[in-house]
């Protein structure tokens, strides 16, 4: 567009001298007054881009408008330059000044061949009229479609972004998972063994000892004595196994192992503190439950890292007897809540809670938020612990 607009520049201006100097004008006149309005032009996109602002494009228009004025006013035939300038003034003006700026160029276009000729005619008022309209609505669609290219690549990137964290979120759960399952299976062995061969050890020790005391033959007794003694051993290394077997994170839960990574890599990576509680009395949750409180818990804490500035947060993790309920404190900057819910679906905050209270409303659950501006965010999350049936393939997880 920007090399159209200058391979435009020079073809009108050129055009306008040689017919100009074919009208009579003296070729210098020609030349230094073609020179004039390509220089200008030319200088307007050559200045660095700070002051390139829209006050600036606005003076450096006038200014070019004012050059062809002077072109004008030696030959008519400079007037076609006036296309050139109803494209800017569309492209750098805002619509209503655009308006003016352009029917302003208009009335000199019409008033040229009046002035130069002392008449004119209806293709000199309505050639110029059609092609100020055409130059000007193409400028404001090539403008729109500039603007529809930047919200296209905007959507992209949120949902390039949104798709990395889902990712992300999957193979966290994944991880989360086969955590879960080792230790489940490791519990269900050492309950095993020690509800069986520990058991049936210690019942053998037992018989052997008391054995060992009712008889009176010496090599009978000597025998349950080593027996006894035996059992023991065995029974100190069964219960050394399933010690062993019983990992000291079984009593955190997978959700808080999980939620737990994700309040460290905030804390290690941003130097916010984050503090994890979560009520010891939680049950097992269904899978769905621990999908939608993690992602609940992944974009608030993204909101955090990207919007809050927030220095300290609490997560906490509660259990309310028949539900769960996932409340985030933060310190930060806070928001209008009334504001949020007028413009949801405008940012990637609105993008973030409205999914967040979509995802909880589809399971049953509801998401609160208190805010104010300065004074920080809460939200809390509830979701019912049993699920109905409708709900139980809304996650596959893989």
């Amino acid at each position: 567009m920007n090399v159209c607009q200058h391979v435009m520049a020079a073809a009108l201006t050129t055009v306008g001298a040689v017919r100009a100097v074919l009208d009579g004008v003296p070729v210098l006149v020609a030349i230094v007054s073609g020179l004039a309005l390509v220089s200008w032009h030319t200088a307007g996109s050559l200045l660095p881009a700070r002051y390139r602002s829209t006050r600036f494009a606005a003076v450096w228009l006038v200014g070019f408008a004012l050059i062809w004025l002077v072109t004008v006013a030696i030959s008519a035939e400079f007037v076609s330059v006036a296309f050139l300038l109803w494209l800017l003034a569309g492209h750098l003006l805002p619509v209503r000044w655009g308006l003016v700026f352009s029917a302003l160029v208009l009335g000199v276009v019409i008033l040229t061949p009046i002035l130069h000729d002392g008449s004119t005619s209806y293709a000199n008022i309505f050639g110029p009229t059609i092609g100020g309209v055409f130059a000007f609505g193409v400028s404001l669609g090539y403008l729109q479609l500039l603007r529809d290219a930047v919200t296209r690549e905007e959507l992209v990137a949120s949902l390039t972004k949104a798709q990395a964290e889902m990712s992300e979120l999957h193979d966290e759960l994944a991880r989360t998972q086969r955590h879960s399952g080792m230790i489940a299976e490791r519990t269900r062995i050492s309950r095993d063994i020690h509800d069986t061969v520990a058991q049936a050890l210690s019942s053998i020790k037992l018989l052997a000892h008391v054995g060992s005391k009712r008889t009176e033959d010496r090599d009978a007794a000597r025998t349950l004595s080593q027996v006894e003694s035996m059992a023991s051993e065995s029974l100190a290394d069964v219960r050394r196994i399933v010690a062993a077997l019983v990992p000291a994170q079984l009593e955190d839960g997978a959700l808080a192992v999980a939620l737990q990574r994700m309040c460290t890599r905030l804390s290690d990576e941003h130097g916010i503190d984050v503090v994890l509680q979560v009520d010891h009395s939680l049950p097992v949750l269904p899978t769905n439950v621990e999908v939608a409180l993690l992602r609940t818990a992944q974009s608030a804490l993204a909101n955090v890292r990207q919007h809050a500035e927030a220095t300290h947060v609490v997560m906490s993790v509660i259990d309310a007897v028949d539900a769960v309920r996932l409340d985030l404190v933060d310190d930060g900057r806070g928001f209008d809540i009334a504001e949020w819910e007028q413009s949801s679906g405008h940012s990637s905050v609105n993008f973030g809670l409205g999914f967040m209270r979509d995802r909880l409303r589809e399971l049953g659950g509801e998401l609160d938020i208190e805010s104010a501006p300065g004074r920080g965010t809460a939200i809390s999350a509830s979701l019912p612990i049993h699920l109905p049936s409708k709900a139980v393939d809304v996650e596959v997880i893989p």
